[in-house]
């Protein structure tokens, strides 16, 4: 697929923001090359809390100011005069990288209700096809939302979601013209193809009530973008109803319906406290009611089956447990522990189905996957075959169902769609990510190692590389990569564009570093506030 072309600014030069100096002696760019340029310091001084900060770069936030423009085309400017030399050598690389990707494909369809859902692309198009079959897949395709037909006539679009009520007649969809993330909400009735007049702006979230009339939906604030209110919309009426406003300016909210189709959730979350509340489905025209107020650094994420809710905690520890109570008050006293807190394993979240429940965890630095049967307890993991890997639930739509749908991929094995079979623990490879150009995994190699970082932590390494160019002690080009914030776990995952680095004799690495997710909540910990440093020396290291 072609990438989204970015607006090229005219050159204007304003002086007195940008300031030029010649380039160092060692600077490999011709003397006809622009000048490098370089930012011009505009103090702007902040006073909070009694402590003064100066930021020299604030007015570079300022998207439409010309000087900005100026400067931003300056850089783009003198980035290709210093990159010129490498042109012929760039676009062979482009072409090589885009030479392994197949432009017409599809998804793996999954079951909802009546329909067979799925996207596909088509050569030559830049943007995905929502599409659907009723019955089988051998139904004719009825085309839901067609993102190339949006996107004329503009220069940018982004699809923010998409959800069709319970029974199948209304689509709810947000798409961005801006490029800023700001999602316009849209509702598209799927019998005739015409949508709703009511739009509603900057929407975060969006899910249908269980009558198939009523949408709820998160709008943002349109200075701080902090998702804030929860509006309530009816089919046929004009105006949409505040619900709740969060005030506190620590916390975002966001809704979303569980899987049993019993509850709508409504969250407010910070960065280490969230706080639910819960509306029958059923009843629209209901309150959200609070399941548990909020306490300092406690998170409880809540989902519904049958009399019980099943809650993930961190009440007992940072890397959560789980727990099961009656659908009546909470009283966590009273919670029937499922999977204890450990303090070596972290419990990411659980996928609830009718008879069974996947507890997705990280083990080591490496995704888990356990299947617990609800009727007798007993439970199995899932197992993966490569030392480094990336395995993640996937479209799984039904609550009543025998399988379990998952992705998985390591750094030598392409994106691939698993259906797995609860009884009989066999799966199923519904569709691997195809590679053009003869690709064959046996060439390449992934390994896991662990680096010693300076006071002695082990830090996870996966890395990929072409076997028959790998020399035992002979130093090689490596391209080292690393993430390692907010606690995110960098998923371990195969990338076609990279093959044009490993044949050309280039190891590709991943530092799982402190700051990330990937050996529990510690690892976190380590790598942020006033341990943040640790994020950047165990990269260096």
């Amino acid at each position: 697929m072609k990438s989204v072309s970015l607006f090229i600014a005219s050159v204007f030069i304003a002086a007195p923001v940008i300031a030029q100096t010649p380039p160092p002696p060692s600077n490999p760019i011709k003397e006809a090359a622009p000048m490098i340029p370089v930012a011009k310091k505009i103090p702007k001084t902040f006073d909070n809390f009694g402590d003064k900060r100066v930021d020299d770069y604030y007015w570079l936030r300022e998207k439409t100011n010309p000087d900005t423009i100026a400067y931003l085309t300056a850089e783009n400017t003198h980035t290709d005069a210093a990159m010129a030399p490498h042109a012929a050598f760039r676009d062979t690389l482009y072409k090589d990288m885009l030479s392994r990707i197949k432009e017409t494909d599809e998804n793996v369809p999954y079951k909802k209700g009546d329909y067979f859902y799925y996207s596909r692309t088509e050569m030559g198009k830049q943007y995905a096809i929502y599409a659907r079959k009723k019955g089988s897949l051998t139904a004719p395709e009825e085309v839901m939302l067609d993102l190339n037909v949006l996107a004329e006539g503009k220069k940018f679009l982004g699809i923010g979601g998409l959800t069709v009520s319970p029974n199948g007649k209304q689509l709810a969809y947000s798409v961005d013209f801006t490029g800023f993330r700001q999602y316009t909400l849209q509702v598209k009735n799927l019998d005739t193809g015409k949508n709703w007049d009511n739009t509603a702006e900057r929407v975060t979230s969006f899910v249908w009530a269980n009558d198939n009339a009523t949408l709820f939906f998160v709008t943002e604030d349109a200075k701080t973008k902090r998702s804030n209110i929860l509006q309530r919309q009816k089919l046929g009426e004009a105006t949409a109803t505040v619900l709740f406003e969060e005030k506190d300016e620590l916390y975002n909210i966001g809704i979303e319906a569980t899987r049993s189709r019993g509850y709508l959730i409504l969250t407010a979350e910070s960065s280490e406290t969230n706080e639910q509340y819960l509306l029958d489905a059923n009843k629209p025209e209901g309150k959200f009611e609070s399941y548990l107020a909020r306490r300092e650094n406690i998170k409880n994420n809540i989902d519904h089956n049958g009399k019980h809710f099943y809650i993930v905690t961190n009440d007992k520890g940072r890397n959560f447990r789980l727990t099961r109570a009656g659908l009546g008050k909470a009283e966590p006293a009273k919670w029937e522990e499922l999977i204890a807190h450990r303090k070596d394993v972290k419990l990411d979240g659980v996928d609830m189905f009718e008879s069974f429940y996947v507890a997705t965890e990280k083990n080591k630095g490496l995704p888990t996957l356990t299947i617990h049967n609800i009727a007798d307890g007993k439970s199995h993991a899932i197992s993966f075959p490569e030392p480094a890997y990336d395995a993640e639930p996937n479209q799984n739509a039904e609550f009543k169902t025998s399988t379990y749908r998952f992705g998985y991929q390591s750094m030598v094995t392409p994106q691939s769609v698993f259906d797995y079979d609860i009884a009989k623990r066999t799966r199923e490879l519904k569709k691997q990510t195809p590679v053009l150009g003869n690709y064959v995994a046996a060439d390449y190699q992934s390994e896991r190692l662990m680096a010693k970082a300076a006071d002695g932590t082990l830090v996870p390494v996966s890395l990929v590389y072409k076997k028959s160019a790998r020399k035992a002690g002979t130093p090689q080009p490596t391209l080292l990569y690393a993430y390692g914030s907010y606690g995110y776990s960098l998923p371990i995952s195969f990338r076609s564009s990279r093959l044009a680095l490993l044949d050309r004799g280039v190891v590709f690495a991943i530092a799982h570093i402190r700051g990330g997710g990937e050996m529990g909540k510690a690892w976190h910990d380590d790598g942020k506030m006033m341990k943040k440093k640790n994020t950047f020396t165990d990269f260096t290291d």
